[in-house]
């Protein structure tokens, strides 16, 4: 149910008319010099009920008129721009609804793009949600931007791992970070998404931008976290046009990664120099699963993307490993002839034509932003069994070509219905922050400067590079404080004097390389506190200062007291490990019979289904044996449920002790087990199998001492033989139950004939 708040018609008509829509623009400046750079256009609705733009959009999407209002905002943002000399050097930042990219057509909303004035630089702000919903669209999207000189932006990233594991093929310009990470206390998910963040930023060159800075200590959090742009309150509100007062500076940019050719498949991705491999399927098998374990373990922060050639290798074993991924992982799609739009929920997929060169591959991908590997394959159109194909492949990890080859199969991603967004959770018109930085200070300003640095929380600290042992020459209260030491007992010293010899070394080594390098550094090191020397957390930021010559003279050190959040984490990850350990625990229990503690048949149809693979890929067969107990029910009413469970352990143990190491043994409900033997050879497979079932059925049928008493009962084993009696788990088992009753019938008319 749409909870929108309702509106006249009218006044939405008013609001969609010409002239009804004006936007407003927020500076985003350069942190260290206060420069502005670039301003984002930000919707505002006439005057009256639907001015609010949150209430705006409510109304327009309530109405289904979203995509209407998205090109009048759109066409606003570029109007306005001009009208007010927002013109190079400066950039505008201009949002695209996500919903509006699942329904319009994409050459409506970059129409208006073609035509802008040249001297209008654009950067078009995105998000997560809308390559969730039709990444083959927006993909291309982005291509047709770039081929028009506009750059890229992502918007609210932390605000979804999602947006992380998507960075990577998006490969923005800018990267804004959700207002979260500079408003709110930092914890271990901001560490994820920082890690996350800087390895794109240091990959790519790609810019990062903290929105929602309203304070000074808003702006200390926005620096610490990597931002090098920022927006927000404490720069000024949105305007009609240009913030007065505040100098100006062009918006540098890395320009976007080329992406693989749109219809390039993603075995055409690998390059000429990698080596090709040849296998039959089976051993592809395997490293198709190797690839989404190791996606498991990635998290959240991973895209996994896969071709099956055919639905019909969409297995239900399959199926079970893909339901995993979708609960533990950001984004799967699996693409294949006939597969449908959604294969299995949250598992986005597409229908290949058979022409699609795609329909002649095995690829498997996974992509995170700190790791990325695939398996490409490409049929080589053998004749004979499924898995005695053979193929071509390779297994690389070069992120280029996975990032390439991702690309190529998330273009083919079907679209998916668009699902409505709650206004809530939709910051990219609302623009209820912005950001920019204070006054350019420079370097000869020392009074201005420590006076600043002198109100600050943060513990600051100027240490002088041309000076022996760089002494440290400045130090603010803050930083007195943290190191509970006074001033006049530290200054003159260096500063390694305060590092506790608990400090990690390779900490210490990468801070004092940069040092040495004259680079800007980030650290968190063990330190010691006054007198008592005391352990704490410094999370230390250092900056060098240049002379005149472009020579390093000074570093300055910006320090934080983490130990309260180091402590938490560590904290965390302990209840962590507690927690993969119970549910450890509970995905055994999910796959164990508790009474006997044999796998259930979930686990034996797993491990059956995996033992069928490699028998079609071998020289070897299986047969799976259907246990179930003659007289089970007199001695469990007879005796009571506790000495029938105890004659299904003691039946259980028995029939392990009958079978091999490699064989499989499983419970399967009731007083019915499961049996599955592996590595028999084809001719004598039936024989074999047989032969073993005999031998159970006389070892099950010995005397055994329950209760005081001696206990017998007997059992019925039926027997179903890889490919004899079917192809597939449930076949195999239907086989071996209709056998199972076909012996228990004979041996109930023995019985009765002699009697």
């Amino acid at each position: 149910m749409d909870s929108s708040p309702d509106f006249p018609e009218s006044a939405l008509d008013a609001a969609l008319a010409p002239g009804g829509v004006r936007s407003v623009f927020q500076p985003i400046v350069e942190l260290d010099t206060g420069r502005v750079v670039a301003y984002e256009a930000l919707a505002r609705g006439p005057v009256g009920p639907l001015e609010r733009p949150d209430l705006l959009f409510a109304a327009a999407r309530s109405a289904g008129r979203l995509a209407e209002l998205d090109e009048i905002c759109r066409a606003a943002a570029f109007r306005g721009a001009v009208d007010q000399g927002l013109l190079a050097p400066l950039t505008v930042f201009v949002n695209v609804e996500p919903e509006v990219l699942d329904s319009a057509p994409l050459d409506d909303l970059l129409a208006i793009a073609e035509g802008a004035p040249r001297d209008l630089r654009v950067v078009l702000e995105i998000t997560e949600r809308a390559l969730a919903a039709r990444p083959a669209e927006l993909l291309r999207t982005v291509e047709r931007v770039r081929a028009l000189g506009w750059a890229v932006a992502v918007d609210d990233v932390g605000a979804d791992s999602m947006s992380l594991a998507f960075l990577p093929l998006l490969s923005p310009d800018v990267v804004k970070l959700d207002l979260r990470l500079v408003q709110e206390r930092p914890g271990p998910a901001v560490a994820e998404i920082m890690n996350a963040v800087n390895a794109h930023a240091e990959r790519t060159g790609a810019v990062v931008l903290a929105e929602g800075i309203e304070t000074e200590e808003h702006l200390a959090t926005a620096r610490a976290l990597g931002a090098t742009l920022g927006q927000g309150w404490l720069f000024g509100r949105p305007g009609p046009g240009a913030a007065p007062g505040l100098p100006t500076a062009e918006l540098t940019l890395p320009g976007g990664i080329a992406a693989a050719q749109l219809d390039a498949s993603p075995f055409a991705c690998l390059p000429a120099s990698v080596p090709l491999r040849r296998s039959k399927k089976s051993l592809l098998i395997e490293l198709s699963k190797q690839l989404e374990r190791e996606a498991m373990r990635l998290g959240e922060t991973c895209v996994v993307a896969a071709t099956f050639q055919e639905a019909r290798h969409f297995t239900p074993s399959t199926i079970q490993r893909y339901r995993d991924l979708v609960e533990r992982t950001g984004f799967v799609c699996a693409l294949g002839e006939d597969l449908p739009v959604e294969p299995l929920p949250g598992v986005r997929g597409a229908d290949l034509d058979p022409a699609d060169p795609v329909r002649g591959e095995w690829d498997v991908v996974i992509l995170s932003p700190h790791f990325s590997a695939a398996l490409l394959a490409r049929d080589l159109g053998d004749d004979g069994p499924d898995l005695e194909r053979s193929f071509e492949y390779a297994l690389t990890y070069d992120r280029e070509t996975v990032v390439r080859a991702a690309h190529a199969l998330l273009t083919r991603v079907a679209p998916r219905t668009a699902v409505p967004v709650p206004v809530a959770a939709r910051p990219a018109h609302a623009g209820t922050t912005g950001t920019v930085a204070p006054a350019p200070i420079g370097v000869d300003g020392d009074a201005l400067l420590r006076s600043a640095l002198a109100a600050t929380t943060s513990g600051v600290t100027i240490v002088d590079m041309r000076l022996p042992d760089q002494p440290l020459i400045y130090v603010n209260e803050a930083f007195e404080q943290l190191a509970g030491i006074p001033r006049e007992l530290v200054l003159g010293r260096n500063c390694r004097f305060l590092q506790s010899p608990d400090a990690d070394p390779a900490t210490v080594a990468r801070m004092r390389a940069a040092i040495d390098r004259g680079e800007e550094c980030r650290v968190r090191v063990l330190n010691l506190r006054g007198a008592d020397r005391q352990p704490w957390w410094n999370e230390i930021h250092l900056a060098p200062v240049l002379d005149a010559d472009g020579e390093v003279a000074q570093y300055i050190g910006v320090q934080h007291d983490v130990t309260a959040q180091v402590e938490a984490e560590r904290a965390l990850i302990q209840e962590r490990d507690r927690n993969r350990a119970c549910l450890t625990r509970i995905e055994e229990l999910a796959y164990t019979d508790p009474l006997t503690g044999l796998p259930n048949r979930r686990r034996l149809e797993e491990q059956v289904e995996n033992a069928i693979w490699d028998a079609r890929s071998g020289a070897d067969t299986i047969a799976l044996l259907f246990v179930d107990l003659d007289g089970f029910k007199a001695v469990n009413d007879g005796l009571g449920h506790a000495t029938g469970d105890e004659l299904l352990q003691a039946v259980a143990r028995t029939l392990r002790g009958r079978l091999r190491r490699g064989d499989l043994l499983a419970r399967l409900g009731g007083d019915e087990f499961l049996v599955a033997l592996s590595g028999l050879a084809p001719d004598t497979a039936a024989t074999e199998a047989r032969r073993v079932a005999d031998e159970l059925e006389a070892a099950v049928g010995a005397p055994v001492e329950l209760a005081g008493r001696e206990v017998r009962v007997g059992a019925s084993v039926g027997i179903g033989v890889y490919p004899r009696d079917g192809e597939e788990f449930a076949a195999l088992l239907h086989s071996a139950d209709v056998d199972m009753y076909t012996r228990k019938t004979a041996a109930r008319g023995v019985v009765a004939g002699r009697r």
